[in-house]
């Protein structure tokens, strides 16, 4: 059988047939905010707000700048501070830390089980100490973290969860979205993500009116009333042009993640080879796909493998949080988080988004199979 021919360079990720789509709605929704000069909070951000509550479920959602930002906020809406720990895995993007070291608190790292590569929540309580605050279970890749299970722990511990769903816009869990789950959930609609923004953005959603209240305040430099500040606050306001962006995608997110998920059942069914390890998916979590991440014996080979064939994976993350060299003062060190480390120095992200053809995803595929 012959190889299936492909004309052009796959990327992990491609943005450019996104937006040629949306191109006209999206600037229509531009010339909308020049003309308000809402550039800064304001009623795009507003519709954007009630829009994503509604999507994720929740009664309340907050735009803010960043999706780092996000998570710096709602950690100080929890009341997190110095001498406080967080739970938070060591594999994930490191802004889920960044959130926490921010405040003044100090993240402590648990590393993620062998198969479905999120936190390991049967190593959680060894990691739980009198200063420990809260857990951030992070939606990995676009696939939920075992929510019961964390809960469970934060019950019996009476510690926060905070779900960091930066990956994840649509993703369920036993068929409920992320995003309502714990005291809040932290998004990011950085570019990249299955839903984002033109320009930087994140956001907050929850249900509880005392932390939507307190994170209107936090990201508007401590204010509720203009010129009066009852607190020390940031500038985290989310723009105009980005909400106006983020109002015509959400349109059409639920087509583009079943997409994802179409193109990822390609890959788990049709991906044969010994040499390539896929995550596991537990049957309680519909993935969005953010990323499909596989692992092999010899990564670099397998790179320069794919590379020579047109073909340009991504990689999610080459150094695991707790080893990063600004957390050298925790003191951990190699074998502390094995799993993580194993998928930090074995892990690829193969091509995805939704508008990666099926010629394409077919090539992919028959590559892999035949390394």
């Amino acid at each position: 059988m012959e190889m299936i021919a492909v004309q052009e360079r796959i990327p992990c990720l491609d943005l450019k047939g996104q937006h040629q789509q949306i191109k006209r709605e999206v600037f229509e929704a531009f010339e909308k905010v020049y003309e308000n000069t809402a550039f800064s909070g304001g009623p795009f951000v507003e519709e954007f707000e009630q829009g994503f509550a509604a999507f994720c479920g929740t009664k309340y959602a907050v735009g803010v700048n960043n999706g780092t930002s996000a998570l710096h906020l709602a950690m100080l809406a929890l009341g997190i501070g110095p001498g406080d720990e967080v739970i938070v895995p060591a594999n994930t993007f490191i802004a889920t830390a960044w959130g926490v070291s921010y405040t003044g608190a100090t993240p402590v790292f648990v590393d993620c089980t062998s198969d479905t590569w999120q936190l390991d929540t049967t190593k959680i309580e060894d990691k739980i100490t009198s200063n420990t605050k809260a857990i951030v279970g992070v939606h990995l890749y676009g696939q939920p973290f075992n929510i019961e299970a964390v809960a469970a722990v934060c019950k019996k511990y009476k510690l926060f969860m905070l779900e960091d769903g930066a990956q994840a816009q649509g993703a369920r869990y036993k068929g409920i979205p992320v995003g309502g789950f714990g005291e809040m959930a932290c998004f990011s609609f950085y570019p990249g993500k299955n839903l984002g923004a033109c320009g930087e953005a994140g956001g907050v959603t929850t249900n509880n009116e005392a932390y939507y209240k307190h994170l209107l305040s936090l990201r508007n430099h401590g204010s509720v009333v203009r010129y009066y500040h009852n607190e020390v606050g940031y500038n985290m306001r989310m723009g105009g042009l980005e909400s106006a962006s983020l109002n015509v995608k959400l349109k059409y997110i639920t087509a583009w993640n079943n997409r994802r998920r179409a193109i990822a059942k390609q890959y788990q069914q049709q991906i044969t080879s010994p040499k390539i390890q896929l995550q596991v998916q537990p049957d309680w979590v519909e993935s969005v796909y953010h990323l499909f991440v596989v692992t092999t014996a010899d990564r670099d080979g397998l790179l320069k493998y794919l590379n020579e064939k047109s073909i340009f994976p991504g990689l999610h993350y080459p150094v695991p949080c707790h080893l990063q060299k600004a957390y050298a003062h925790l003191g951990y060190k190699e074998g502390d988080c094995p799993n993580a480390e194993y998928l930090a120095n074995h892990c690829l992200s193969l091509p995805m988004y939704a508008e990666l053809k099926d010629e394409d995803v077919a090539y992919v595929i028959e590559t892999l199979n035949r390394y």
